[in-house]
């Protein structure tokens, strides 16, 4: 995870200081890149412990379209407690406009009716019938529900990319809290580049990660500088069932040689 770390040493290095939405105050440059090999091993984090059981949670509740803490119980993670409702709701977020964008077409009457495209299911179908497509996009920035949500999508967009028998991806973030949010997200984003590929018989291949205002909290600085001082240890691996997409549980996801470093307590910015 070198790329991660030369990420957090530019900021550091280089960081112009910046306001934020939490009144915490941002080390911020625009504009950032890396890109993490899957054949290399599962981009995780060893210089901190990263809890991978929240990531596999987080992302098979974006995948079965959920906007509510409440959906599951038994699939619960903490994750987004801090901005739901009392009843749990958190509005049409990333699940939602996964698996519902809206979409509202004309009938014989005149009137429109409200349908919905189910952009994961799309992406699928489309990777496995047109895997030469220019158009294997998914968003979750739609723009008419952004007031209804309880934080914006901050990774809004992912594109992938197939060739030579391999599965690519490429990711926008729009906004990225680098000690906190960006390794959760490198590794959800990777998950999902192996669930696809598994389901599509492809090898996983090469996470682009593109970020828009790449942020260190002025209360992260100690933590991170600390984090940089620990030796990178060996990627661990990953292991998922063969089995469709959206058809996958839990149980089937194995994480195998993680030997991080010890958690850093990075304080969460609402």
């Amino acid at each position: 995870m070198k790329q991660y770390h030369d990420l957090i040493r530019q900021i550091l290095e280089h960081g112009e200081t910046r306001e934020d939405r939490t009144g915490t105050g941002t080390l911020s440059l625009f504009g950032m890149q890396a890109k993490y090999d899957l054949r290399d091993g599962f981009p995780l984090l060893t210089t901190k412990k990263v809890l991978f059981t929240a990531v596999v949670r987080e992302l098979l509740w974006f995948l079965r379209g959920s906007t509510n803490i409440n959906d599951d119980l038994t699939q619960h993670t903490p994750i987004w407690d801090a901005w739901a409702k009392e009843n749990g709701e958190l509005g049409p977020i990333y699940g939602y406009q996964w698996r519902q964008w809206p979409k509202y077409i004309q009938v014989d009457s005149g009137l429109y009716k409200q349908e919905h495209v189910d952009q994961i299911g799309w992406l699928l179908n489309e990777i496995k019938t047109n895997p030469c497509s220019r158009r294997l996009i998914v968003s979750a920035w739609n723009v008419a529900d952004i007031d209804q949500m309880a934080l914006p999508p901050c990774h809004l967009l992912f594109q992938f990319y197939v060739i030579n028998g391999r599965l690519d991806c490429q990711l926008y973030q729009r906004s990225a809290d680098m000690a906190l949010g960006v390794p959760f997200n490198i590794a959800s984003y990777a998950l999902l580049m192996m669930m696809i590929a598994n389901e599509c018989e492809l090898t996983p291949g090469i996470l682009t990660h593109t970020l828009g205002d790449a942020h260190i909290y002025s209360n992260h600085i100690d933590g991170l500088k600390k984090q940089l001082e620990r030796e990178p240890r060996p990627l661990p691996l990953v292991t998922i069932a063969k089995k469709p997409v959206l058809e996958l549980q839990f149980e089937d996801f194995e994480l195998r040689n993680y030997d991080p470093h010890p958690f850093i307590k990075f304080p969460v910015a609402v």
